[in-house]
């Protein structure tokens, strides 16, 4: 059988699996396992205990617990409320302040969060009550938070970038680097955007705010400087691998939260379970996904997309637009962890062999999975934030006020994938 009969064969028993309800993370495992048997030697089932020994007992997949820790800690305080009081206080001079105080606060929290619906929650069980108070219309109000908590897989540390980094064996150092420049400059898109929807708006002037007290609202942010500082400090100077970066993450939030309000050990207790959970979730799924990449590969179906692609000669740009289609197409769908481990495995031996750069695509696919985290109908930050925001805001308005964002992303994800030096330049210049 040629590989492109095996390849369809291998994705049909995989669809069918998902249609029919089966967990993703089994059903890769199970159209694995169908593969070995229809295609292989059912010998080479053993493949799956080597896999999986091998992504257990790996010293990178370390950092994700770590990080998740670090997150749900972080989380369970006051902190992303006290981070959007300060940026409330020191940006109240400008058009639509609220709704970039929110962008502010959100770009502050993903700093230490690395995840996307947890970045939203937070910001938003605040800043929507906030910003509706002020007559802010409701869609734009959960727009500009379902946006904001985007950054949260982006800007370092990163839930999905260690994903992709386990997957693709990239260093996840130059990945957290490559995430900070275009983190930052979606910051700003989002902001400009807010600035632009809210002319006019004085909304931030009427509210008189003295120059102690904004310095006294610094106070309420220096845990994130001080994580932030911690982590990927370590990291950039070169003082720790960013799983001995991961662990004084974790370290260090567990010490800065312990005795905030909503943490103690009843707080910790839900935060250890939580990350235990999260963390068996990105291990099956890590390891379930590697396996089917290995049959594909064992099939000779990513060897012979690329040999098509080649004798077609399509042009390498063309062929990642493709890929970057199918993430956002998936995004509508699927959620970000299981994009990774369903494409990856495919595209990624062919998109270097076609001579992109590992750091340069784990940006453009973190910033592509950032964009199905609001995309209608299965965006992650649209169900999280139905659970956070005031009951009369509806799912179809959380919806509606997302998609104008998406533009905004869209239009970011194009920026990074005209010009890689906005991604590769950082990473570079500290030294990966």
């Amino acid at each position: 059988m040629e590989w492109d009969q095996m390849g369809l064969a291998l994705f049909a028993i995989l669809l069918l699996l998902l249609f029919a309800g089966v967990p993703v993370a089994f059903s890769l495992g199970l159209a694995g396992m169908a593969g070995v048997y229809l295609f292989l030697s059912p010998a080479m089932l053993m493949q799956l205990a080597r896999i999986s020994f091998d992504v257990a007992s790996t010293h990178l997949f370390i950092v994700a617990p770590l990080f998740v820790l670090m997150a749900g800690t972080v989380s369970r305080s006051d902190v992303a409320t006290r981070s959007f009081d300060g940026a409330k206080k020191w940006l109240n001079w400008l058009p639509g302040s609220l709704g970039v105080s929110t962008v502010a606060s959100a770009t502050l929290f993903a700093s230490i969060s690395g995840s996307s619906p947890a970045t939203a929650a937070a910001i938003g069980y605040t800043a929507v009550p906030e910003m509706l108070r002020h007559g802010y219309d409701k869609r734009l109000a959960v727009g500009i938070v379902a946006a904001g908590g985007t950054l949260g897989i982006l800007i370092p540390p990163s839930v999905v970038m260690i994903i992709y980094g386990i997957i693709t064996e990239t260093a996840i150092g130059a990945l957290f680097t490559a995430g900070v420049v275009p983190g930052l400059m979606f910051s700003g898109l989002l902001s400009a955007y807010v600035i632009w929807r809210s002319r006019g708006d004085r909304t931030g002037r009427s509210m008189a705010v003295t120059w102690p007290a904004r310095l006294a609202s610094l106070r309420g942010i220096w845990p994130i400087m001080v994580l932030f500082a911690a982590v990927m400090g370590a990291i950039y100077t070169g003082i720790a691998a960013p799983t001995e970066a991961a662990a004084i993450g974790a370290g260090v939030a567990l010490v800065l939260t312990f005795a905030r309000k909503g943490m103690g050990f009843a707080g910790l207790d839900t935060v250890l379970i939580r990350t235990a959970q999260t963390t068996a979730m990105i291990l099956l799924l890590i390891i379930c996904g590697s396996f089917f990449g290995f049959v594909v590969a064992a099939c000779g179906v990513a060897y012979g997309i690329v040999e098509a692609l080649t004798a077609a000669q399509v042009a390498p740009i063309w062929v990642l637009i493709g890929y970057v289609v199918v993430l956002l197409i998936l995004g509508c769908v699927m959620d970000p962890a299981s994009m990774l481990v369903i494409t990856l495995p495919i595209a990624f031996p062919g998109l270097k062999r076609l001579g992109f750069d590992a750091v340069w695509l784990g940006a453009l696919v973190t910033i592509a999975v950032e964009v199905g985290m609001i995309t209608p109908p299965v965006g992650l930050n649209l169900f999280v934030l139905k659970g956070v925001v005031p009951k009369h805001i509806s799912s179809r308005d959380i919806a509606a006020g997302s998609l104008p964002f998406v533009l905004v992303l869209l239009l970011g994800l194009a920026t990074v994938m005209a010009f890689p030096d906005i991604a590769t330049w950082l990473p570079k210049a500290v030294g990966y």
